[in-house]
C-alpha cells in the first residue's frame, strides 16, 4: 500500500467514531408516557407541558429527535394495565410513569425498560425500588414525601377550621400509601382531639356516595390524601366539598387553584421538569439503578381566602403570613 493511501485509510478511521456518535445522535429515541388523567385534564397538559419544555431545554425536541408515546386514563386500572402493556411493546428507550397506580402495571409488564416515575409516596415501602440511594432493577424516579407528613394535613386542617372534631380521610385502600398516610394522621388524631373515619374509595361513584353520607352534620371536615384516583377526580371533589360546605385540605396546589380551601404538599408540576432531567440521562446511556430516587426538598402551604370566606372561616393571621401562596 502506497504511503498516501495508508494516511488517507487513518484519517477515515479516526473520523469513524465521531460521525458513528453524530448519527447516534440524530437517531430519533422513542418515550413513554403513561398518565392516570384524562387527556382533557388540564392537570394532564400541564404536567405534560412542563415534561416536554425541560426536554426541549435540554436539547431533546419532539418530532426531531424524540417519538414521545402517550397514554392517559382517567384512573381507570383496566385501561392503565392495557396501556402499560401497549407501551411496552412499542420498546420505547424509557418510560415516565405517574404514580403508583400506573408504575405497578409497568413493572409486570416489563423488567428491562427504564422506568422514570414521579409522585410516588414511599417507592420503597410499594417495592418499586430496593432503596432510595440505591433503586436496583429497571426504576427510579423522585418521591412526593415520606408518610410522617401526612399527619401536617390534619393539624393544618385544625388551625384552619378548628370547631371540625370528625375528619374523613379520603384514601384509596388498592395501594400502600392510602394504608400508610392514614396511619400517618392517625397518630397525631388523638392530640388534636380528633375521630378520623377512613374513607376508602375506588371511582368517581364511590366518592360522590361516601362524601355525601359523611357531610350530613357540622364539625365535620376532610383530608385528601395523595393518589392517582383523587388527582383524576379534581373536578368532582372540588365540587362536593362546595356544595356540603366541607372544610378540606388537599394534598396537592392544583385543587386549590380550582376552588379547594387549602393545599399542602410538593411541587408536582416541578417533578415533571426533574424527571426530563433523568429521562435525558437515561438516553444518554445512563442505568436507572444508578441514579438515587429524589425526595421534594421543600413543601408548600396554599390557601384559597375566597373559599375560606365562602365557608366562613376566618384564617388565621399566623397562618396566612406561613402560607407559600394566598388565593384572593
Amino acid at each position: 500500500m502506497k504511503r498516501r493511501e495508508f494516511i488517507a485509510g487513518l484519517g477515515s478511521a479516526a473520523a469513524w467514531p465521531i460521525a458513528a456518535r453524530a448519527q447516534s445522535e440524530r437517531r430519533v429515541q422513542r418515550i413513554g408516557v403513561l398518565m392516570p388523567f384524562a387527556s382533557s385534564d388540564q392537570q394532564y397538559k400541564a404536567r405534560v407541558g412542563a415534561f416536554i419544555q425541560a426536554l426541549q431545554t435540554l436539547g431533546r425536541i419532539e418530532g426531531r429527535n424524540v417519538q414521545i408515546e402517550y397514554r392517559a386514563s382517567a384512573g381507570e386500572p383496566d385501561e392503565l394495565r392495557r396501556y402499560a402493556t401497549e407501551l411496552v411493546e412499542l420498546s420505547p428507550a424509557v418510560i415516565l410513569a405517574t404514580g403508583v397506580s400506573t408504575v405497578m402495571p409497568l413493572q409486570q409488564a416489563t423488567r428491562t425498560i427504564p422506568i422514570v416515575f414521579v409522585v410516588v409516596p414511599d417507592p420503597v415501602g410499594a417495592g418499586i425500588v430496593e432503596s432510595l440511594g440505591r433503586p436496583g432493577g429497571n426504576l427510579t424516579g423522585f418521591t412526593t414525601f415520606e408518610y410522617g407528613l401526612s399527619g401536617k394535613w390534619l393539624e393544618l386542617l385544625k388551625e384552619i377550621a378548628p370547631v371540625v372534631k370528625r375528619v374523613a380521610v379520603l384514601r384509596n385502600p388498592a395501594v400502600s400509601a392510602g394504608i400508610g398516610q392514614f396511619a400517618a394522621i392517625q397518630s397525631v388524631a388523638p392530640s388534636l382531639g380528633v375521630e378520623l373515619t377512613p374513607m376508602n374509595v375506588r371511582d368517581g361513584a364511590e366518592i360522590e356516595r361516601a362524601v355525601s353520607a359523611f357531610a350530613g352534620t357540622p364539625e365535620r371536615g376532610l383530608i385528601v390524601t395523595g393518589s392517582a384516583l383523587a388527582a383524576s377526580h379534581l373536578d368532582l371533589l372540588v365540587r362536593l366539598m362546595a356544595e356540603h360546605k366541607l372544610p378540606a385540605i388537599y394534598f396537592d396546589r392544583p385543587f386549590v387553584m380550582a376552588g379547594g380551601l387549602m393545599s399542602y404538599g410538593a411541587n408536582g408540576i416541578e417533578q415533571y421538569r426533574m424527571a426530563a432531567g433523568y429521562v435525558d440521562r437515561i438516553l444518554g446511556g445512563e442505568k436507572p439503578a444508578d441514579l438515587p430516587v429524589q425526595a421534594p426538598t421543600r413543601y408548600e402551604t396554599v390557601i384559597n381566602l375566597k373559599t375560606a370566606q365562602a365557608l366562613e372561616l376566618i384564617v388565621p393571621q399566623t397562618l396566612l403570613s406561613r402560607a407559600d401562596e394566598v388565593i384572593e
